[in-house]
Order: C-alpha cells, then structure tokens, then sequence
C-alpha cells in the first residue's frame, strides 16, 4: 500500500496552494459549529470539502474523517485517513500560521495511534511546507505550485532543545503543569502562536516541548486525538521525539470515540521524561 501513502502525501501538496489561495475570503464565520462545539469558519469548511474531495478519490482510501464532520465518510476500500483540514484556523483573523494535518490508518476509525502507517502536516507560513512521516523517517517537503520537493531527507529533533509552548490559560493548569513549565522556563524560550501545528514545527525545528495539558476545567484537555495528537505524535517519534499524555505514548491511548480529545505533550525526549516525572 506504499502507493496509496504516496498518492495521499501527493493530494495534500496538491491541495495546500488551493486551501491557502481560499483563505483570504473565507475569514468570516460560517454560522455553525464543529462536532467538538467551536464556531466554524468559512475556510474550515472549504478546505474540509475540498480533501474529502481529492483523499476520497484516492484508489486505496477507505474513509475519510475530519475534526469537521460528525462522522466518517466511507469512501472505498483500503487505509482511514483522519485530517484537521485548517489546524489553527482561529489564526485566520489576525493572520498567524495556520496548518493541515492528516493521518493515515490501517484500521477502522476511531483507531489507535499505533495502527498509524503515515501522518504529516502543512505548514502556511512565510513559505508552504510540509513535514511527512512514514516507515519511520521524517520527510520535510517545501511545497510549490502544488508539487513536493524535498529539503531534507531525515529530519530529527536536535540534540540540545531551545524552545517550549504550552496552551490552555495560565490560572487553568493543574499545579503540577504550573510547577513543570516553572522549571524549564528558564533553560528553554517561550514560544506560542496558537495553532497546534505551528508550535510543533518549533519544536521539531529547534528541539524543545510543546505542549497542550490536562486543564482544571477540562482534564481531557482540548486537542483530538484522531486528527491532531496522533498524527503529530507520531510525527515527532518518528523524528526521535517522544510523545505523551502524561503517563506513556499518546499513541498507546485507548481510542473510544472520533472526537475525543487528550492532554498531550511532544518534544525531546529528555524534556518529555522529566515532564511525566512531574505529573501527579
């Protein structure tokens, strides 16, 4: 099925100039909510509808998941593919990073992480990029005119971390988080621009942890697991990172709903075990 993955990689460049040439006049909301209850925008939808269009066409998907829809949508036979089709898209009003995050299963949705085969995310930012992992090797593609070109072969957290982010309100995390982000605060630099795949793409360029923890109102924390912690997750291990939701890999949660969400923390591996160390 190496093919399917590659046309899968393939249809996602080919889609990111068109979702990213939509975006300037799709700002506006689009009058209802997601099934996780966050106002939509104009844009979440286009680029929504336009990848089911194109992964659905792709002779070896079998269903097509996004953070969008209440459900799958069964489309052949073959691989799950899960997609966040605009991560970050309440950056679209200030004009901050945005992204599109896909993952591609060998099972039934909802799926472990482990029966992961291939993930990768889009970066929209100063330039098109996208970072696709498979068969354990992290591939990073600047993308042009939709085509993929690669600008490096095996990319890998560096050795000696530089940045950190965590998301939720301050007074909302659990003493525990509050006490972790006090202690590497002052050996790493803060960054966060609040998108998800943004704050990642720091950390596997720079080394560091990012972070969207447990919170006191919401333990589950905000992130799902299906569209965004899996297939980043996976991503950053197979970079040489570590991925967790505070007690082992976020690729080991038991999966039991499309929309389910959970803590998540991602980044080296040093910084990841200390963090667990912390944790009640």
């Amino acid at each position: 099925m190496a093919d399917t993955v590659a046309a899968v990689r393939d249809a996602v460049a080919a889609a990111a100039p068109e979702i990213r040439a939509g975006l300037p006049g799709r700002r506006e909301q689009a009058g209802s909510e997601n099934p996780s209850g966050e106002r939509r925008l104009a844009a979440d939808e286009y680029a929504d509808e336009l990848l089911e269009e194109r992964l659905g066409a792709i002779d070896g998907v079998g269903a097509y998941a996004s953070e969008e829809r209440e459900s799958a949508v069964d489309v052949g036979s073959g691989y799950s593919v899960a997609v966040d089709p605009l991560d970050g898209s309440s950056n679209l009003k200030p004009n901050n990073v945005m992204g599109t995050i896909v993952g591609v299963y060998d099972a039934s949705l909802p799926a472990s992480g482990r029966d992961l085969v291939a993930a990768g995310y889009v970066l929209y930012g100063p330039i098109t990029t996208m970072a696709f992992a498979h068969e354990g090797t992290v591939t990073e593609y600047l993308v042009e005119d939709g085509e993929a070109t690669t600008l490096n072969e095996d990319v890998t957290l560096p050795e000696d971390p530089t940045v950190y982010g965590f998301g939720g309100r301050v007074p909302d995390w659990p003493a525990d988080v509050a006490a972790y982000v006090d202690d590497v605060e002052s050996e790493l630099k803060l960054r966060y621009g609040g998108a998800m795949i943004g704050d990642v793409n720091q950390v596997l360029t720079y080394g560091g942890v990012f972070a969207y923890p447990k919170l006191e109102s919401a333990p589950e924390g905000k992130l799902r697991l299906q569209f965004e912690c899996n297939p980043v997750g996976y991503i950053i291990e197979c970079a040489g990172g570590r991925s967790s939701d505070g007690t082992g890999s976020v690729l080991d949660v038991d999966p039991t709903g499309l929309h389910q969400r959970t803590p998540v923390y991602l980044g080296t591996p040093s910084l990841i075990d200390r963090l667990e160390a912390t944790l009640d």
